[in-house]
């Protein structure tokens, strides 16, 4: 696993012509990869990306590009050196510590390392991870700031208590897969027909959950859960993501006002740096629950909202925090704590990825799918060559070797930015003025509890 080369590419959806990923806080996403290639001296590569939704892109897409002096050259092996290398690098670590745009950057090229390991292993990620020993796991991780919920110890426990019924596990997945939940039918900018239609497609075609957005306007979301509603049934579990539109007051009030429609759950209500936030919202609207994870910083964070005992479901994200690695670390402590995993999977390429934490997390950590699904939007799997694969409702394992995180090459050629042939077509300027977002921190006239 020596690497003798890495490059990089911004790559661009314009999923903004359709509203497709509109929410309350994000109303014009481009959904972006910020893309690395990793070789090897064998000609083997390695791929992997940060997620963003379009401006900023180039920004993340250099921040990869920075890293390339710290894996270029050097042996790649041991995965568990090079990621607390990265991670503990004293000048890298001034641009965060473990947060933002470098330890995005470091997501990315951890989890190309990865991709390139299980190619080279001949196993999809989830298997190859799961079928290492506990302690080959617990080498992995950073237990820096943690080790008041989980130490090294506690973490070979919850994995030595996995061990048993692994094999059985891995044929139950190969044979019915993951449950998924249907994030597609609740965009915020689609209209009630829109709305009304997939959902029927969602419960057609075997989802047991939706999600929908919410958060811009309450009246709009009153109606919009009644149509929902009305179409899956009562019973039938829908979640509701606000994408960090409210402050805290809000949320409670908003949330209180939603719950005659009987909210599965409620995503990222407030900032999801506000771990005592989450908490108090958490407190004032039981039993309906509390979900966040697909912009939680790093591990510390996720451990301060579970011991808050903040979030009842966490979402943890395979772009956004230090890559494989610390999800592992995550993973760990939501065992720990008792709590489901439901990742989140709302961007390019996230579905491909996320599957294969959660069946890792099914496997070799929780050794459970109580409460536990995958969020599924569908979108732009087309670009990748090893595409989701969902049937009646649920993630079909995969058995390709690698993380499925290849982009096809015609579309990093289509969809470069911005001299990409889509990017140069009528109707896809390159300077396409922004759609005004909502003010930070605003709440709309019409929010129960707002000031």
């Amino acid at each position: 696993m020596k690497i003798v080369a890495l490059e990089t590419h911004d790559i661009r959806f314009p999923t903004s012509a359709q509203l497709d990923g509109s929410d309350a806080m994000n109303p014009d996403p481009d959904y972006s990869a910020a893309y690395v290639v990793l070789r090897t001296e064998e000609g083997e590569r390695g791929h992997g990306f940060a997620f963003t939704i379009g401006r900023g892109n180039d920004v993340q897409t250099t921040a990869i590009r920075a890293l390339e002096t710290y894996v270029v050259g050097r042996d790649c092996a041991d995965l568990g050196a090079v990621y607390r290398d990265l991670v503990g690098d004293s000048q890298l670590r001034w641009l965060g510590p473990e947060k933002g745009v470098m330890h995005m950057a470091i997501s990315a090229v951890m989890n190309a390392l990865w991709d390139l390991r299980a190619r080279l292993a001949g196993k999809p990620l989830w298997l190859l991870l799961a079928e290492m020993t506990p302690e080959e796991i617990v080498d992995l991780i950073d237990f820096r700031y943690i080790t008041d919920a989980l130490d090294r110890q506690g973490a070979l426990e919850i994995l030595r208590a996995a061990e048993p019924g692994k094999r059985e596990r891995i044929a139950y997945l190969r044979e019915h897969g993951f449950p998924a939940y249907a994030t597609s039918p609740g965009w915020l900018g689609y209209d009630d027909d829109k709305l009304r239609r997939l959902c029927k497609e969602a419960l057609d075609e075997g989802f047991t959950q939706i999600k929908l957005k919410v958060g811009a306007d309450l009246d709009a979301d009153v109606r919009r859960m009644r149509i929902a509603r009305e179409v899956c049934g009562e019973g039938f579990p829908i979640a509701i993501d606000a994408n960090q539109r409210w402050d805290v007051a809000t949320a409670v009030g908003w949330v209180n006002a939603l719950a005659e429609f009987d909210p599965w759950w409620v995503e990222e209500p407030t900032s999801p740096d506000d771990m005592l936030g989450h908490a108090a919202i958490a407190r004032e609207i039981a039993p309906i629950p509390v979900a966040t994870g697909e912009h939680v910083q790093n591990r510390i964070v996720f451990k301060q909202l579970l011991q808050a005992g903040a979030i009842s479901y966490l979402q943890l994200d395979a772009a956004r925090v230090g890559g494989v690695n610390e999800n592992i670390a995550i993973l760990l402590l939501a065992a720990k704590f008792g709590v489901p995993v439901c990742p989140h999977a709302g961007g390019v390429g996230l579905c491909e990825l996320v599957q294969h934490l959660a069946m890792f997390d099914y496997v070799a950590v929780s050794g459970s799918m109580e409460g536990r699904v995958i969020e599924y939007i569908d979108h732009l799997h087309e670009h990748f060559v090893d595409p989701v694969v969902i049937e009646n409702g649920s993630y079909v394992a995969p058995r390709t070797p690698g993380f499925s995180s290849a982009l096809r090459a015609e579309s990093l050629a289509e969809f470069a930015y911005p001299w990409g042939p889509v990017w140069n077509t009528e109707g896809y300027s390159r300077d396409r003025p922004p759609i005004a977002s909502p003010k930070a921190g605003g709440s709309p006239s019409t929010a129960p509890g707002s000031s």
